[in-house]
């Protein structure tokens, strides 16, 4: 279940925000080459992106900048930066989600059947019996993921087509995307994690079955950074529990954060004048840094035409 942030661009966003061993001179210079090849995805992006003509590639680039600017005052806050990551996170997904609707529906019929999945998956359809463990640990673990599989493909289907059309399929792969997955997403969070039932995750459910070794006099800082996001990122009223709102911030990807900490980070980077804004000129002054971070989801955007053309 896609629960957690984009490993991808999570990493790709840390990467670009910490200085990194390798990615710059002595002094700690920016260097766009690297980060061309580690924030594009590798030397096939990279090729593809050093295609463009300089005039191509600014001409996209101020199409771009004009479209995150949506009061058109001339100038891209941290807001504007904000809503323009969060829409390429989104945009993204559901194209990703597009594409696997047609490898997934095999008759080609615009529904996808949960046979059809399983074939997908696993070459072949898959029956567990709800009610019987398997003495294999493996197995069962596997029989776990496929009964939760099934479970929430059943959820996202709202009609009485016993497979999934698009937007169907698109709430399966995304829970965390659409309205009427939320309280399935918080029920499958409080079955996993809420051992005692009470409708709420405590710390040591947290931590899951970490105990600490008694020979140990402190804990290990795996497990003290866990205590840290706990506290002061999950447990906004600091009763020492999880509610279901507070849970949903923990397993559902934060895309919001994650564009506000890249916002931030650009226009510290490239802000001239210090007013919290940046101007096309400031851009274009910095293209390099723009065109390899979120805000161009590492330049991708420049060779996207429902991002650069004329109207979104």
């Amino acid at each position: 279940m896609r629960l957690g942030p984009r490993p991808a661009a999570l990493g790709l966003l840390l990467l670009l925000c910490a200085p990194a061993a390798g990615a710059g001179d002595a002094q700690g210079e920016h260097r766009s080459d690297y980060d061309r090849e580690a924030l594009l995805g590798g030397q096939e992006e990279v090729d593809e992106y050093v295609k463009l003509a300089p005039e191509e590639q600014q001409k996209r680039l101020k199409s771009i900048v004009k479209k995150i600017d949506l009061d058109s005052d001339g100038f891209l806050t941290e807001s504007e930066l904000s809503s323009w990551i969060q829409m390429s996170f989104k945009h993204y997904a559901m194209q990703e989600a597009k594409q696997q609707f047609v490898e997934y529906d095999k008759n080609s019929d615009g529904s996808v059947s949960w046979d059809e999945y399983n074939i997908q998956m696993y070459d072949r359809v898959i029956d567990f019996d709800e009610n019987t463990a398997l003495d294999d640990a493996e197995e069962e673990s596997f029989r776990q993921l496929h009964l939760k599989d099934k479970k929430r493909f059943e959820k996202a289907n709202q009609d009485s087509d016993p497979g999934l059309n698009l937007e169907e399929f698109i709430a399966f792969e995304h829970p965390e995307e659409v309205d009427y997955m939320t309280e399935f997403v918080i029920e499958e969070a409080l079955e996993e994690h809420d051992k005692d039932g009470d409708g709420f995750v405590s710390l040591e459910e947290f931590l899951g079955d970490y105990r600490r070794d008694p020979a140990a006099n402190e804990d290990p800082e795996w497990i003290l950074v866990e205590k840290d996001r706990f506290l002061n990122d999950y447990d906004k009223d600091s009763d020492g529990r999880l509610d279901p709102q507070e849970l949903l911030s923990w397993v559902v990807p934060n895309n919001q954060g994650i564009a506000q900490e890249e916002a931030l980070h650009l226009i510290d980077e490239m802000d001239l004048n210090n007013d919290r804004k940046l101007s096309e000129a400031e851009i274009l002054e910095n293209q390099d840094l723009f065109l390899t971070s979120e805000a161009t989801d590492y330049g991708r955007q420049l060779h996207d035409e429902y991002f650069h053309r004329d109207e979104l």
